[in-house]
């Protein structure tokens, strides 16, 4: 387990590193978005959650930046004082603080000092700081910025490369006794809010064997889905009024009259095969009625990916190496998923590492829920925010699940979220 422990954290730290090296002084310096954080808050906050959690707890309990508790906890400090100048760190204390807090972290996971309990933590701070290379990744998208360093992280992301059929029907999944979440007194890691894991019956449904592609959902808007008001919500005509929305986020005409989407940096002609992204829930439901069809439930989403076997992959119980490229990244979007073993025996591609799928679930807690050492995971999101599932091309391999619900904002486009659908 340390040797496992410790090879995730340099995988973590590497990806961190190259993220953020990766950027020009000036990119460091990003204009204010609700959606993301400055890199360098983003990597404070990263080293101080680690040090809080676990050094503390299994080392030295002093802080190891005195005086800066409350600028990197993300409960302390509102958003937007993150960008003001003066409050934050620069460059330079950010990464010496980030570099101390990693020395410590590396030492100690290279001890056989940690108990069960300082091992729990340790991989929980190892999650969490995954979850801000997702959003480092998005972040990227959102201003414009080329995309990550590493060609394995671009490959994996990129919807251009997809190969996949725009559609190959709907796989029929059997009514009967599924097992969701994850056991809370089990050894494999999950979130306070996958726990206590309990099965459910579900009855008979048919849900598509693959996301919706921008083919597919270029015929929606060329029909004029966005301006048709029996297709939405009334929360969700009200959220396009406002926007004033007819397409997708980064989506644009082109003087011919077609269409062009923006990859980080580059703008191309949408991939017709490749899943549509960054489409929020209001327009994942329009797309669905439009079509005939309905958003799948959480636990429909979850039976579809894990089977009557409960499985934790789409494929089985363990990772196998060989889906995964070895610095970690996240799960190629095709070979994993979509073409051959990544498939669930029922034929479902695309469940795991491609896109965040919307389900039609708000994001609320099991029965027997305990919240865990982080509230923000999940008490603070329950309510008003929908069930994803899935993973995304951004998302570290070694956070993707199929029982990980990842809470989003039915409004939230800017992240790598897309949809199935599934027969009425």
């Amino acid at each position: 387990m340390p040797a496992d422990l410790l090879a995730e954290f340099e995988r973590t730290d590497r990806r961190t590193r190259a993220l953020l090296r990766g950027l020009e002084e000036d990119q460091l310096v990003v204009p204010y978005r609700r959606g993301i954080n400055p890199p360098l808050w983003e990597l404070g906050h990263a080293a101080f959650f680690t040090e809080y959690f676990f050094l503390r707890v299994a080392g030295d309990r002093e802080a190891r930046m005195p005086g800066y508790d409350e600028i990197w906890d993300s409960f302390q400090i509102p958003h937007e004082v993150r960008w003001r100048d003066g409050e934050v760190p620069g460059a330079e204390r950010a990464w010496a603080y980030y570099d101390k807090v990693c020395a410590e972290t590396r030492a100690l996971l290279s001890s056989d000092a940690l108990s069960p309990h300082h091992k729990y933590l340790a991989r929980y701070a190892i999650a969490h700081q995954n979850m801000h290379i997702e959003s480092l990744i998005w972040c990227r998208q959102t201003l414009g910025y080329p995309p990550p360093p590493d060609a394995r992280d671009a490959a994996a992301c990129d919807p251009m490369a997809s190969d996949t059929p725009s559609s190959l029907g709907d796989a029929e999944i059997d009514g009967g006794r599924y097992t969701m979440g994850v056991a809370a007194d089990g050894d494999a890691f999950g979130f306070d809010a996958e726990k206590p894991g309990f099965a459910t019956a579900i009855a008979p449904f048919a849900i598509s064997k693959t996301l919706v592609t921008n083919e597919e959902f270029r015929a929606f808007i060329a029909a004029g889905g966005y301006g048709e008001r029996g297709l939405w919500s009334y929360a969700g005509w009200c959220w396009r009024e406002v926007e004033n929305a007819e397409h997708p986020l980064y989506w644009r005409r082109t003087d011919g009259g077609g269409w062009e989407s923006r990859w980080f940096d580059r703008w191309s002609e949408p991939n017709p095969h490749a899943p549509i992204l960054h489409v929020n829930f209001y327009e994942a439901e329009a797309f669905a009625n439009w079509a005939g069809r309905r958003l799948p439930t959480e636990y429909e989403w979850e039976a579809a990916a894990r089977g009557a076997e409960g499985r934790r992959f789409p494929w089985g119980d363990t990772m196998d190496a060989a889906r995964v490229d070895m610095d970690g990244t996240s799960l190629a979007r095709d070979s994993v998923a979509a073409r051959v073993k990544g498939a669930t025996p029922q034929d479902c591609r695309q469940m795991i590492g491609t896109a965040w799928e919307w389900t039609t679930d708000q994001f609320l807690p099991y029965d027997g829920f305990k919240v865990d050492m982080y509230p923000y995971m999940s008490t603070l999101q329950f309510g008003d925010h929908k069930v994803a599932k899935g993973g995304s091309c951004a998302t570290s391999s070694s956070l993707i699940r199929a029982s990980y619900r990842q809470a989003y904002l039915p409004q939230r486009r800017d992240v790598f979220v897309g949809f199935r659908t599934c027969r009425r």
